[in-house]
């Protein structure tokens, strides 16, 4: 756990400061420069080329984290292999594409059709994102995950940051400005590579003839059975945006996107804590340490929710002061109540743990398949059902249905196969916890108007209220006494 801890504590960093710069681009810079409309294609775009990138990967991903501990020896065979196997899922998918290209015409004609100029700048950030997530996952078995975090979460940002600032100043077109989007994840993946190459870990061996007998067969059969377990939770994450942009347009779009962006900081936990618990899970499974897992399922469940549901409070409870900033805040703020249901989308994915960690790398994995594509059928049909009644409120209440029950499907998988749960009664405190301290900011500041200082006063008072609380309900007693022996022990 100690390793878990100072790779979460560094990945967090990096993926915080990187919220900093994405709350600054999204929720300041985007609006002032672009109009709704051009914000709206800038991340369609993005979300069309990311919603590829799992299947032009063909679940390597997971493959690599599981079967890394086995072909340890000959890991430079494997890395190699790993990389020549994306490009072809790439050239697949790039193929498929364009075969299918005349329904996406249609898909979009009607509301958006500025998207369809721009499925070219689609397939190439698809592939530059493919190659990232495999030195990534390569990256994740040596438990090296701040650095690529930095690259994904900072480093990316802050060249959005540019390419946007060129276009304010006239340096560049609108349409180079999407182009930029390729070059801005090439240099992502080019920067990935030299960190790989200086930590002696990026190196290319041809020789795929060491492998194992049947070793192959069994990586790519894993490989694809988990494409298929992990493409579910992209779908919830993505399909929403391109629904919403089909069948409303850009402008609805833009606006969806950043109720979206502001609830998205949630999970951001979640997200450093799942990229270092993947290949400890695969190294407990490979050694039949299920106790080990069961732990570590009722560990994360409870740090998370801890951090997790603070940063529910402290977004919900400041939504009009985080609005109250925004460029031509009177058309985004319409997406107020996006931000809410998503929100509590990622806080239901936190609230169950490792549960999708646990079943891609266990003996089960084949199941994910089942979920996968129940769950792909409830997300769609959920938007096509709520957007037309509800908009883009619509789009975020399917997303947050669906996480919930795909989230309980897990759940009771894992506590059928495998007998584990995530759920203590600390869980339960830090749920009882924040509804009192919800509850009390609110009432406590009600007479406030929205702006800078409400800001500061509610946050303090919900972080006061927050932490004092864990004291008093003695939640996570046991981490709460290790980490003040070890204040103790710094001292002089």
């Amino acid at each position: 756990m100690r390793i878990i801890a100072k790779q979460s504590i560094l990945t967090t960093f990096s993926s915080y400061l990187g919220v900093l710069i994405g709350y600054f681009n999204v929720l300041w810079l985007l609006p002032y420069v672009l109009d709704p409309n051009q914000l709206g294609l800038f991340r369609t775009v993005q979300d069309m080329a990311l919603i590829l990138v799992p299947f032009a990967q063909l679940g390597l991903g997971n493959g690599i984290t599981r079967f890394y501990p086995k072909i340890r020896d000959h890991q430079f065979s494997f890395f190699t292999m790993s990389l020549l196997l994306s490009l072809v899922g790439a050239f697949l998918v790039a193929i498929l594409f364009w075969l299918f290209k005349h329904y996406l015409i249609l898909a979009f004609a009607a509301n958006s059709p500025e998207v369809i100029d721009f499925f070219g700048v689609v397939l190439v950030l698809m592939l530059f994102s493919v190659l990232n997530s495999i030195l990534d996952a390569f990256s994740r078995s040596f438990l090296e995950i701040a650095v690529p975090t930095f690259f994904r979460e900072v480093f990316l940002r802050i060249l959005v940051s540019i390419i946007v600032l060129l276009y304010f100043l006239n340096w560049i077109q609108f349409e180079q400005l999407i182009w930029s989007l390729a070059l801005i994840y090439l240099a992502t993946l080019l920067g990935m590579m030299i960190y790989m190459i200086r930590l002696g870990i990026f190196k290319i061996n041809f020789d795929f003839k060491i492998f194992p007998r049947g070793f192959i067969n069994e990586f790519l059969q894993y490989s694809l059975i988990t494409l298929l377990g992990t493409t579910g939770s992209l779908l919830i994450m993505k399909i929403d945006s391109l629904m919403v942009a089909s069948m409303l347009g850009l402008d609805a779009n833009a606006i969806y996107s950043i109720g979206f962006a502001i609830a998205i900081v949630i999970e951001m936990p979640r997200r450093a804590v799942s990229q270092v618990v993947m290949p400890v899970v695969a190294e407990y499974f490979a050694k039949n340490e299920i106790d080990k897992i069961d732990r570590l399922y009722k560990q994360v469940a409870v740090h998370q929710l801890l951090i997790c549901l603070l940063l529910f409070l402290g977004i919900w409870a400041n939504i009009n002061n985080l609005y109250h900033f925004i460029p031509n805040k009177e058309v985004y703020e319409t997406g107020k109540w996006v931000v809410f249901w998503i929100g509590l989308g990622k806080i239901i994915d936190i609230l169950f743990s490792i549960n999708g960690e646990i079943i891609v790398y266990s003996r089960y994995y084949v199941f994910n398949i089942t979920a996968t594509m129940v769950m792909s059928i409830i997300v769609i049909v959920l938007n096509l059902w709520l957007i037309p009644i509800y908009g883009i409120e619509g789009a975020a209440i399917a997303s947050f249905l669906a996480m919930g029950s795909y989230n309980i499907i897990k759940y009771y998988y894992v506590k059928i196969r495998l007998n584990l749960d995530p759920f203590t009664w600390d869980v339960l405190k830090i749920i009882v916890l924040g509804i009192f301290v919800f509850v009390a900011q609110y009432y406590s500041l009600v007479w406030m108007d929205a702006g800078f200082w409400d800001l500061i006063v509610r946050s303090a008072l919900i972080t006061i209220l927050y932490i004092g609380g864990v004291y008093g309900f003695k939640i996570a007693e046991k981490s709460q006494n290790e980490l003040i022996q070890k204040i103790k022990g710094l001292r002089p």
